[in-house]
């Protein structure tokens, strides 16, 4: 039976103080062409078929030089200029000493926990320093024979659809445009992720400011599933990895308003925080109260994450160490957030050297539509060129070594990469699962999902197109017969936990009329 193993987590919903008719759009200040919000009845506009080298600009060709109005959206977000040079200064200041930090300390830097801890409970040093890096490894908890199990059950299910396969580079494929995979709904399903993705969820909060809206749509008890693609990486060369960058929009985060929200205190846009240069390092990366309403994809494009997903992730499916192949990872949260949002706003002075990073060579730029490594449609991506106080050579670090079945997770704002070069001996392959709640929005989202689902279809967040519906061996959706993956995957209705709160019944209620109704 599939995926009979129970998880030892129930859904559990969170306050929820508005209900369907209230979530409406936000739109957008300027755009080219908005996708559809995820509220209930509203008709999903379906994606063009493509693999993942399409979210990135940097691998399209020439520089995109945006419209006017950015330059327009510049002036309109610095409203005080010398405020902006203060606090990029401080920034600056601050980043001297970290590049030194990790530097020196390299992959030491990154948190690993055992299973065993998100058990009995994280301790207190233990959250501070996921919070501060974004980023966790989790050991065991998935033994290491069922990962490489479901690695295998994946590989006979390429060879045996050779013929209908897509995934990127062409050719050699590394990242497979598969989501349904027996192997993935079992990870997806399995006890131990639902179980770290609960806890990790729960390091997150909604500001006490906007309880009566932010923090009832939001349940971070409940994760739900989101489909992701899945990486086999064999050793040697790749004409295609994944740089520096960011997932979840590009331009969206200074062009929408709700998602320049989430950065207000760096931005300098909440009134009273207008004066204080240091305001930056105030910013709640953890916050969930303005992610709600933010837009992270405003034209409709294949691989842009939709959806509030605060933790991305994968389930290593292969024994992965530095230079193999792993993943990079920025670890400086709140630091590096704080740069990438005031980059835009300066370039260096006429006639100072080409590589200075001092910051008496850097002046106010608003007249410019530069907005570095940001391209309407891709992802937000970094190199040493567009953003070169980080480093990145000597900051982006690859994470320690992990066996089968560990997991990794970083925060949905962490700036990683995956490594160019695989000189190991064996293969590089993970499960991209990702850590997300129950919200509305992505209730709504999970309802269309589940609609893909049965039709053997990619995901409504990826590249269209026929996917995997005439696949021998798919899995359906009646093949899922344990009832807590039928709920995380939008086959069954939530159950109101015990002692749930009103607002707790509402969102449960909500939820399942989207899904059910």
């Amino acid at each position: 039976m599939l995926l009979a193993t129970r998880a030892t987590l129930r859904p559990h919903g969170a306050p929820l103080a508005r209900l369907l008719a209230t979530v409406t759009p936000h739109p957008p200040e300027t755009s080219f062409s908005q996708s559809s919000d995820l509220v209930p009845g509203t008709p999903r506009r379906p994606k063009k078929s493509g693999t993942i080298a399409e979210v990135f600009g940097g691998l399209q060709g020439a520089p995109v030089v945006l419209p006017e109005r950015f330059a327009a959206l510049k002036q309109q977000i610095c409203k005080n200029p010398e405020l902006f040079e203060a606090r990029w200064r401080s920034v600056l200041r601050e980043l001297e000493n970290e590049v030194q930090v990790i530097g020196q300390k390299g992959s030491e830097v990154v948190p690993q926990v055992a299973y065993s801890d998100i058990e009995k409970g994280l301790s207190v040093e233990q959250v501070q320093e996921i919070k501060k890096r974004g980023v966790v490894i989790v050991k065991g908890g998935v033994p290491k024979e069922q990962a490489l199990a479901w690695k295998q059950s994946i590989i006979d299910y390429v060879a045996a659809n050779k013929d209908r396969v897509t995934g990127a580079p062409e050719g050699k494929i590394v990242f497979f445009e598969l989501y349904q995979t027996a192997a993935q709904l079992r990870a997806r399903a399995h006890p131990a992720l639902v179980a770290t993705q609960a806890a990790l969820l729960g390091l997150w909060h909604t500001s006490g400011a906007a309880d009566a809206d932010a923090s009832a749509a939001v349940g971070l008890r409940t994760p739900i599933s989101y489909f992701d693609r899945l990486r086999i990486r064999p050793p040697g060369p790749s004409v295609f990895t994944l740089g520096a960058h960011v997932d979840g929009g590009g331009v969206e985060r200074w062009e929408d308003p709700g998602f320049r929200a989430c950065f207000a205190r760096i931005l300098g846009t909440e009134g009273a925080v207008d004066s204080n240069p240091e305001a930056w390092r105030e910013h709640d990366a953890f916050d969930c109260a303005p992610r709600l309403s933010a837009k992270q994809d405003l034209y409709n494009a294949s691989n842009q994450c939709s959806v509030f997903r605060p933790w991305q992730g994968w389930t290593a499916l292969s024994h992965t160490g530095a230079r193999e192949g792993t993943l990079q990872v920025l670890p400086m949260l709140t630091l590096a957030s704080a740069y990438i949002m005031l980059r835009p706003f300066f370039a260096r002075r006429p006639g100072a050297p080409a590589r200075s990073l001092a910051a008496d060579d850097w002046a106010l730029d608003l007249a410019s539509t530069a907005f570095p490594g940001s391209v309407p449609a891709k992802a937000q991506e970094l190199n040493d060129e567009s953003h070169p106080h980080l480093v990145l050579p000597k900051t982006l670090v690859s994470i320690p070594r992990v066996e089968p079945g560990d997991q990794v997770y970083w925060h949905c704002d962490v700036v990683h990469a995956v490594e160019a070069e695989h000189t190991g001996s064996g293969d590089s392959s993970v499960l991209y699962i990702p850590a997300v709640p129950l919200t509305l929005h992505n209730a709504a989202y999970l309802r269309d999902q589940r609609e893909t689902f049965k039709r053997g279809q990619p995901s409504p967040d990826f590249p269209g197109g026929e996917g995997e519906a005439h696949f021998v061996g798919r899995v359906k959706a009646e093949d899922v017969k344990d009832k807590e993956a039928q709920r995380i995957f939008g086959l069954a209705p939530f159950d109101v936990p015990a002692g749930a709160s009103e607002s707790e019944k509402n969102l449960v209620d909500a939820a399942n009329r989207i899904l059910f109704a």
